[in-house]
């Protein structure tokens, strides 16, 4: 059953919705009737896509609306709800979906820590809480979609900065989720978007034809909407090349480095590389 945030005439907004994941999900929202606002960086890619969303959604641009702005200021994140408000009404859905991933070092600049977990925390906080008291004063059933990472889950060593905000995001998303079930009258629900390998411009780094091994947006937005539609909290993609058996014994491996004190990233430990190898195995 489509989950009733979706209801033709809803509002959805989307950051980070230029391209990529951000904009799948716009198109698709689109196509099910919503009004749909796009936020992001670069006011040329965003009309380009304000023009990509408004073919699939079939009344021009009448409901569609694009919006610069930086997740990392809390004023623009105002800036947009103040709009959405004028020109829509409301929300019903947020997409928290804006992110980067530049690369980090353990101990590389302050100023490359601090702008990742600007955007990619911070981005969805502040836009979590300019954007969700409305929603529930709007009582009607809406949505808070966060857009997590498995690097965020399995924290894999190379890009440290990235890891620690997702890590943090799927913390945030699951006490937001906590807050709302507990919330008297409320109808909104959070849920934490978890994409496998995804052929956009943050994963392309210079490639200009899909790997095998990768999804499309549009195919992990199809993941998400069926997963969405069973109530799913945790939104764990597959691709083409892991399959979710493979995600889950990765999953289960981490969380066991604390049950059974074994060192942190043991999955990455030369000790630990023939028991983790064989430990995967079994899922086959």
């Amino acid at each position: 059953m489509t989950h009733l945030a979706f209801a033709r005439g809803s509002v959805a907004v989307v950051t980070g919705g230029a391209a990529g994941i951000g904009l799948a999900a716009a198109k698709r929202f689109a196509q099910l009737g919503l009004r749909v606002c796009i936020a992001d960086l670069g006011a040329e890619r965003l009309v380009c896509a304000a023009q990509e969303i408004a073919r699939v959604a079939g009344n021009g641009m009448a409901d569609v609306m694009a919006f610069e702005a930086d997740v990392s200021r809390a004023e623009d994140l105002q800036r947009l709800e103040a709009a959405v408000n004028d020109r829509f009404g409301g929300t019903d859905v947020l997409m928290n979906n804006a992110g980067i991933q530049p690369g980090s070092a353990m101990f590389g600049a302050a100023a490359n820590w601090e702008r990742v977990f600007d955007v990619n925390l911070w981005g969805s906080i502040r836009g979590t809480q300019t954007f969700v008291p409305g929603m529930i004063a709007r009582g009607r059933p809406g949505l808070v979609i966060n857009t997590g990472s498995k690097q965020g889950i399995t924290t894999p060593p190379g890009d440290p900065a990235y890891n620690v905000s997702k890590a943090a995001l799927k913390a945030f998303t699951e006490a937001l989720q906590h807050e709302l079930r507990n919330t008297p009258d409320c109808r909104i629900s959070a849920h934490l978007l978890i994409p496998g390998f995804v052929f956009t411009e943050l994963a392309a780094r210079g490639r200009t034809e899909k790997p095998a091994g990768a999804w499309t947006p549009e195919q992990t937005v199809d993941f998400m909407m069926e997963r969405l539609d069973s109530r799913d909290f945790y939104i764990l993609c597959p691709d083409n090349d892991v399959p979710r058996s493979l995600d889950e014994r990765r999953i289960q491996w981490a969380a066991e480095d604390v049950i059974k004190n074994r060192p942190p990233l043991s999955r990455w430990h030369p000790d630990y590389k023939d028991a983790f190898d064989a430990y995967v195995r079994q899922a086959d």
